[in-house]
């Protein structure tokens, strides 16, 4: 039996009472922005539904700029945007304070869309209210991004803070920004632009990784937030490759600094691969987001989400190694539950050892971290059928 330290990825109890407040609320704040009438409010659970055709199935018959279409972009923020909100804020409320600026920092936000991560970031960061950040906003939407600006100046003036800057910048991924940023962070950006190309993550990564640096400071921070879907998750486990190689640290999701046991190759062909990407139930979700989402024929039991955050390696490499106990494994869970065996449940986690199968009674849900101390580590048995290590906690 091992001893467990145990950090939650998702927990609600982080997030303060005035953002639930907001997220619980959303669509009264976005009814004072840009307010539908009672038939257009009829109407919008058809709407939503539709544009969930034109982004999943249907994806062939959408336009480029189908976010500066006024029907499509009303639904858009009044499903999605309140969904990633959901997600992200959930996210950022949990990871580690040295994700995130430190000082008054030009930021970049590229595919910003409706403003969600800067939206997101001030709910679930009050800490960061009082920094003075530039945000340059990218987006091929000037109207979402003009959208997205009065949400969150809305959202704002309910505080007694200064709004960060927001410089709104209309263009794709590529477009030249006046300044280098110190501070990079996206949301469903790299879904987007593979769903445009037909050439694979493998391929089009190097790109990414070009124009990123580009954009950056020597010592820039870099979040990034996509849908819990293979070909995402494979776009993020590749750009991670590329930042280690070029000196950076991965902060989270991952507990190590080598191959990464769960990268997803292939698996967005139909493989039996592995791909790294976290859940949570969303029974804490605002009542009347669940609703709509009924409503318009598209329930949400849970939220999904893929994710890497990138920093210095200088300070962090140190703080890796003091102290290492060699008797000690980090691991971050992957998988939702499943049963073994003597009434025991499992999951798969990634670890410095590769993949792990957790065995145990207790309840653990995806995105938990865990630091096993074990004492005989390099004699773990192995699952015949995953050829992951077995960690019984």
């Amino acid at each position: 039996m091992s001893e467990i330290k145990h950090i939650s990825l998702f927990s609600a109890k982080n997030i303060t009472k005035d953002a639930v407040n907001i997220l619980n609320n959303f669509d009264e704040i976005i009814q004072g922005v840009n307010p539908l009438n009672s038939r257009q409010l009829q109407q919008l659970p058809d709407n939503i539904r539709n544009l969930s055709h034109l982004l999943t199935d249907n994806r062939s018959e959408r336009r480029l700029g189908y976010m500066n279409d006024n029907v499509q972009l009303s639904a858009y923020i009044r499903y999605y945007t309140w969904w990633n909100l959901v997600r992200i804020t959930r996210l950022f409320a949990n990871l580690p304070e040295t994700c995130f600026p430190s000082k008054d920092e030009i930021c970049l936000d590229i595919g910003s869309g409706p403003l969600t991560v800067i939206t997101a970031l001030w709910l679930s960061r009050p800490e960061l209210r009082k920094l003075r950040l530039t945000w340059y906003c990218l987006d091929i939407s000037a109207n979402s991004m003009a959208l997205g600006e009065d949400i969150y100046l809305s959202i704002v003036a309910k505080s007694e803070e200064e709004p960060w800057r927001i410089i709104r910048v209309k263009g794709s991924f590529g477009t030249e920004i006046r300044q280098k940023a110190d501070f990079i962070t996206s949301a469903n950006m790299f879904n987007e632009l593979n769903q445009s190309s037909e050439m694979p993550p493998e391929y089009q990564t190097k790109k990414y990784f070009t124009q990123l640096k580009a954009y950056s400071t020597p010592h820039a921070k870099f979040l990034f937030i996509e849908p819990g879907i293979p070909k995402s998750a494979r776009t993020l486990s590749l750009l991670r490759d590329r930042f280690i190689s070029n000196g950076k640290f991965i902060l989270a999701p991952c507990p190590h600094q080598g191959e990464c046991p769960m990268n997803g190759f292939k698996a967005y062909t139909g493989s039996k691969n592995k791909w790294c990407n976290f859940a949570f139930s969303t029974e804490d979700a605002p009542p009347r987001l669940l609703k709509l989402s009924e409503n318009a024929k598209l329930p949400k039991e849970r939220a999904t989400l893929s994710f890497i955050s990138i920093v210095d390696s200088e300070v962090s490499t140190q703080n890796q190694n003091r102290n290492k106990d060699k008797s000690e494994i980090k691991c971050r869970v992957t998988s939702d539950t499943f049963k073994l065996p003597g009434n025991f449940t499992g999951h798969y986690a990634c670890t410095e050892r590769g993949l792990a199968l957790l065995k145990s009674h207790a309840k653990i849900n995806s995105g938990d971290a865990f630091c096993v101390k074990i004492k005989t580590p390099d004699s773990l048995p192995k699952d015949e059928k995953s050829g992951a290590v077995i960690i019984e906690l």
